[in-house]
């Protein structure tokens, strides 16, 4: 199936354009570029927070946020629904480019990365694409000088005034909501590092905790993973055999990784700031459910840890 990833994405984008103003963002060109600002140099908010996401997804999934908490702890939630999670969450979600430009640097995702096709992945899933215009989503505290714009657009293989970027930092209200929900990607992203046949992947659906932001660098970075590695819970609806949802399940939840039970910030200042120091298997949420609809049963791994929610969150 051509899911046309870059399309749907710059629909939402060219909303985000139209309607700068209500959503409190500011769309300026960098080299050509639109470049949307969704927390740098201005407050964005949570409907500017929810397109991103959504951009970030390629919008083939909804994004809420909807009342809740973990167990007494009662804080807003962000809810993600999806019924083509591989292509949305893989094909573009995942922030799996790294752009570093003297000196500049920040996570890349969206569906760009489907026509620069830098990963692996996306050979192996069959969501490489082409189209006359890219769309991404950047984490970065710094707006994209010209310069970065060049190098997107010299790996892209397209002209500048073809690529739309929007860009948020972390501990902005904009860039924590997007980060935290990536709860069902996270799900995602550890069934394919331990092979699980993703082609019996049917839906999923996701929900983490929204993260106070924090102007604080590591302490955002701390309360969006904590949201999820502590307080994210994922189920997903597959075709499989049951032995082998027994037998994979419980490597899909952070409780698999032995850095599980320590509050993010402080693993993220033990490994100096390097994400690849830290154990890869962390990167996963508190709690994955399996729903087998060949025989009707529920495979349940992991938990979560709500009072280390709380100590995150300042309360």
């Amino acid at each position: 199936m051509s899911f046309a990833l870059n399309d749907r994405a710059r629909r939402l984008l060219d909303r985000m354009v139209a309607e700068a103003t209500l959503l409190r963002v500011t769309p300026v060109d960098v080299g050509g570029a639109t470049v949307v600002d969704a927390g740098i140099k201005t407050p964005g908010g949570l409907e500017a927070g929810l397109l991103l996401a959504r951009i970030c997804l390629a919008d083939l999934a909804a994004v809420e946020i909807v009342p809740g908490g973990i167990d007494d702890y009662f804080c807003p939630m962000v809810h993600v629904r999806c019924d083509h999670p591989v292509a949305a969450c893989l094909g573009s979600q995942y922030a799996g480019w790294q752009v570093a430009v003297n000196g500049y640097f920040a996570m890349a995702s969206g569906p760009m990365r489907a026509i620069a096709g830098r990963e692996p992945i996306f050979a192996e899933l069959g969501l490489a694409e082409l189209s006359d215009h890219a769309v991404g989503v950047m984490e970065t505290g710094k707006l994209p000088t010209a310069e970065v714009v060049d190098y997107l657009a010299d790996r892209l293989k397209l002209p500048t005034g073809q690529l739309k970027l929007a860009v948020a930092p972390t501990g902005s209200l904009a860039g924590s909501l997007q980060v935290v929900a990536r709860s069902l990607e996270t799900a995602l992203h550890q069934m394919h590092e331990i092979h699980f046949p993703l082609d019996t992947i049917v839906s999923g659906i996701g929900s983490a905790p929204l993260a106070p932001p924090c102007p604080d660098m590591v302490g955002a970075i701390g309360r969006t993973n904590d949201a999820i590695l502590y307080g994210g819970r994922v189920e997903i609806w597959v075709r499989a055999e049951d032995a082998l949802l027994a037998e994979l399940g419980p490597k899909l939840p952070s409780t698999a990784s032995p850095a599980h039970g320590q509050p993010f910030a402080e693993i993220f200042r033990e490994a100096g700031g390097d994400f690849y120091k830290i154990d890869p298997r962390l990167f996963a949420p508190g709690e994955v459910v399996l729903r087998n609809l060949s025989s009707g049963r529920t495979h349940r791994f992991g938990r979560l840890e709500p009072n280390l929610v709380r100590r995150s969150f300042g309360g």
